[in-house]
């Protein structure tokens, strides 16, 4: 099987090659479309329902009018996941006080993350729950959602550390749960990227004259 650390890249190379034409003002958006005479349809987030760490539904109604950040991670994780914790954090402290960005955190450990291990999670990064969510649910559903919609992969892997293999891949998505940006959560230039590209997302719902 593909370890965690390699399989963000092979995932974005496949985006890279799915995306939209990029342009000066605007960033691309990612994944397959489909064009239907005047219409182009894009790939977006699917309909979801999971449970955060206040035992409160997480839906994509959630998020109305927010642009969000997206990752797939585990409390437990040994290797990746720290390193994505502390980038996040950057994130989230830049854009605490914006109510237009949000962050959401998927564990792919539903059976040992219940609400209560998730609550004590986000308690230790003294967040805040309405800015950042972390989601817990069926695990077979929690694989599917990310990856027919964020498309990245998670799987359980007795060979690696933490027993569980996942993406270290940041994803942006807009107002019309488009993704719209791709970055490794893992790397701090990766990170500057994203901090830019989230301004930059937010200026394209800004009123024209």
């Amino acid at each position: 099987m593909i370890r965690s650390e390699y399989l963000v890249f092979a995932i974005l190379i496949t985006l890279i090659g799915c995306t939209s034409t990029p342009s000066s003002d605007k960033l691309p958006i990612y994944g397959n479309k489909i064009f239907e005479e005047n219409d182009t349809i894009y790939h977006t987030v699917e309909d979801f329902k999971l449970v955060d760490q206040d035992s409160s539904w997480v839906t994509n109604s959630t998020f109305e009018d927010q642009v969000y950040v997206s990752d797939f991670f585990f409390t437990s994780c040994p290797t990746i996941c720290p390193k994505m914790k502390q980038q996040m954090l950057r994130v989230y402290e830049k854009f605490e006080n914006n109510d237009q960005v949000a962050i959401l955190s998927h564990t792919i450990d539903p059976k040992h993350d219940t609400v209560a291990v998730l609550k004590d999670f986000a308690n230790k990064l003294s967040i805040k729950s309405n800015k950042w969510k972390f989601v817990t649910g069926d695990q077979d559903y929690i694989y599917d959602l990310g990856e027919k919609s964020y498309m990245v992969m998670a799987d359980e892997d007795p060979n690696a550390a933490g027993g569980f293999i996942h993406s270290g891949a940041f994803l942006l998505v807009d107002k019309e749960r488009r993704i719209r940006g791709v970055y490794d959560g893992t790397i701090d230039e990766q990170v500057d990227i994203l901090l830019n590209d989230i301004e930059k997302l937010l200026r394209e719902y800004e009123p024209t004259n």
